[in-house]
């Protein structure tokens, strides 16, 4: 059974990010493609023992990043992909930052990943790289003539990083035209990595649409319990490592003590 099943059969679950570190092609890209793998599978690994649900791998630390990826930030999150694929059992999904749904769906479709998260699904918002559109249709029309459609979408609505191209659109709103336009999931979030998600907005995207909403953002030991009071799920990373530093590996008692709290909270 797939993570959107079980949040739709009422079980809560917990997905942890691999923020993979910098790729080749990035400014910050170091020159060792083996340590980034290699991280990335160690992460993987620490999280699949504590007793995660399943991981993200997410090229984070591409800073300055773009709409799209450039082709050796492609490879390179391809091959890490595979490597994690191969190294844990356990449901992988695949982020390309910061909105690249061609890359995300090819890389998942290559690693057997299970799902593909999207921060711009219907909204038009304003980012550092500039105005970047909505990518539903192209993504689920893709999705559809690659044959697929098992891949499942977790949508961002006014995701973090970013603000809305008009701001008079209400969250809810936002959420609604997701869950017409093929979203299987959405994700709610704070305004940047790290900071909390307002259960406020993660009610009102619950009574907005039927489809499984998780808390994206800033979820941390502290606020587990409230976060699962309204979300079916939440999506954790920088809470796992020393001083919430992307940079730094996930921290194995970290990373249990989430899973544990999220399986006492079932």
């Amino acid at each position: 059974m797939n993570i959107i099943e079980r949040m739709k059969n009422g079980e809560k679950i917990v997905i942890g990010m691999i923020h993979c570190q910098p790729l080749p092609g990035s400014f910050h890209y170091g020159g060792n493609f083996r340590e980034i793998s290699d991280r990335a599978i160690a992460d993987a690994r620490t999280m699949q023992a504590a007793g995660f649900d399943a991981v993200i791998l997410e090229n984070t630390c591409d800073a300055p990043t773009a709409a799209k990826l450039d082709v050796p930030q492609i490879a390179g999150l391809s091959a890490v992909a595979a490597r994690v694929r191969d190294a844990v059992d356990m449901p992988l999904g695949v982020e390309a930052v910061f909105n690249d749904y061609a890359a995300a769906l090819s890389i998942a479709i290559a690693a057997d990943a299970q799902f593909i998260r999207l921060p711009v699904f219907v909204d038009t918002v304003i980012t550092a790289s500039g105005v970047i559109s909505p990518c539903s249709r192209e993504a689920v029309l893709l999705r559809k003539s690659l044959g697929v459609e098992h891949i499942k979408i977790l949508a961002d609505v006014q995701s973090k990083h970013s603000y809305l191209l008009n701001p008079e659109i209400t969250l809810e709103e936002s959420a609604a035209w997701a869950a017409t336009r093929g979203a299987d999931a959405i994700v709610v979030t704070g305004a940047a990595t790290g900071k909390q998600t307002s259960t406020a907005a993660l009610d009102g995207v619950r009574r907005a649409v039927k489809l499984p909403v998780l808390a994206g953002s800033g979820v941390s030991a502290k606020n587990a319990h409230e976060q699962l009071a309204v979300a079916d799920g939440l999506i954790v990373g920088s809470s796992l490592k020393k001083g919430g530093n992307l940079l730094a590996p996930i921290e194995a008692d970290l990373a249990q003590q989430m899973a544990d709290l999220v399986k006492n909270y079932r």
